[in-house]
C-alpha cells in the first residue's frame, strides 16, 4: 500500500524538488534525508521515517526514474555511474538542510551516501547504511555474493523480460517467504519503474565497485546488516566495518534485504541507539 505523506513544505517551483519529487515531513534544527534503493521509491520509508519527525526535519525524495520523479531529467550519461545519483543527493541535501544532515541510504543508495559524504564531508553528521554493498561481485579476498557470470545472467534476464525478472527477483531480494505480501509489494514497485530506466540503473548498480571509496572513511557511520540477505551477505558488512574506521556494524535479526519494510521497528531502534535518541531527547 502506498502512503500519502503529510507534507509541511514543498516548493514546487524549485527544480530540484520537481526533479526528485522532494517531500518534507517535518521541521527541525537538524535534517535527516532518506534515500531509497533500486526499483523502489520514497514510499519504502513509510514505516521508518515518521519515527524521526519529532527530532529532525525529515526529507524524502525519489531518484530520477523512480516514483514521482521527473523522468524527462534522466540521462544515460549522468546516471551511468553512482556518482551522478550522488550529485543529485547532494543537491537535495543542500536544498533542504537545516544544520548538519543525517543521511540514511538503503542498498545501492548507501554507496551514493558514501560518495556524497566524500565530496562534501562538512554537510553530514552521521550516515546510516541499510543493507549496503560496495561491490556485488566476488573478488580475491572479497565476498560480494555473486560471480560475474551470475550478474551477467541476471542483467540479461532483466533486459529480455523485465516483468518476469521482477516477479522472480522481488521475493528473493525481500526474503521473508512466510510474508509473501512483502515480496509482492517489492514486485509492484519494480513494475511501476520505467523499464528502460530500470535496466540502465540495474547495470549501474550491479556492475559498480566502490570498495576504494571506503578506505579510511571515518565519518560516524552505522552499518545495518541483515541475516540471510541474498544481495549483501554478512561478509560484506564485516568488510565495510574493517575498511571504515568510523563505522559501527549492527548484525540484525531481520532477514532479507529490506528491513525498512520487513522489520521497521528493529531498524528504528538501531538508528535511535546510534543517534543517541531517547524518549526525552528533543534534539
Amino acid at each position: 500500500m502506498r502512503q500519502n505523506w503529510h507534507m509541511q513544505s514543498r516548493p514546487d517551483a524549485d527544480p530540484i524538488f520537481q526533479r526528485n519529487n522532494v517531500n518534507i515531513l517535518s521541521e527541525g534544527t537538524r535534517t535527516m534525508v532518506f534515500a531509497h534503493g533500486f526499483g523502489c521509491d520514497q514510499n519504502m520509508w513509510r514505516f521508518v521515517a515518521p519515527a524521526f519527525t519529532q527530532h529532525y526535519k525529515v526529507v524524502l525524495f525519489d531518484h530520477v526514474g523512480a516514483g514521482g520523479s521527473d523522468l524527462s531529467q534522466f540521462s544515460e550519461e549522468r546516471y551511468g555511474s553512482l556518482r551522478g545519483y550522488a550529485s543529485d543527493l547532494l543537491e537535495v541535501c543542500r536544498a533542504t538542510a537545516s544544520g548538519k544532515v543525517v543521511l540514511v541510504g538503503h542498498s545501492v543508495s548507501a554507496m551514493m551516501a558514501i560518495l556524497a559524504a566524500r565530496e562534501a564531508p562538512e554537510l553530514f553528521s552521521e550516515l546510516v547504511l541499510v543493507s549496503p554493498s560496495p561491490s556485488y561481485i566476488n573478488d580475491a579476498g572479497y565476498v560480494g555474493g555473486f560471480e560475474r557470470p551470475d550478474i551477467d545472467q541476471l542483467l540479461d534476464f532483466l533486459d529480455s523480460n523485465y516483468l518476469g525478472w521482477s516477479s522472480a527477483m522481488a521475493p528473493a531480494i525481500m526474503g521473508n517467504p512466510d510474508r509473501p505480501e512483502l515480496g509482492q509489494e517489492l514486485e509492484n514497485s519494480f513494475c511501476r519503474t520505467d523499464p528502460k530506466i530500470a535496466k540502465h540503473f540495474a547495470r549501474t548498480t550491479f556492475l559498480s565497485d566502490h570498495r576504494e571509496d571506503l578506505a579510511g572513511f571515518d565519518s560516524p557511520t552505522l552499518i545495518l546488516q541483515c541475516a540471510d540477505d541474498a544481495i549483501a551477505p554478512a561478509d560484506v558488512g564485516h568488510y565495510m566495518q574493517r575498511q571504515m574506521p568510523g563505522s559501527t556494524l549492527v548484525l540484525m535479526k531481520a532477514t532479507g534485504h529490506c528491513p525498512n519494510l520487513s522489520h521497521p521497528q528493529e531498524t528504528i531502534a538501531a538508528m535511535r541507539h546510534f543517534l543517541g535518541l531517547d524518549d526525552s531527547d528533543e534534539r
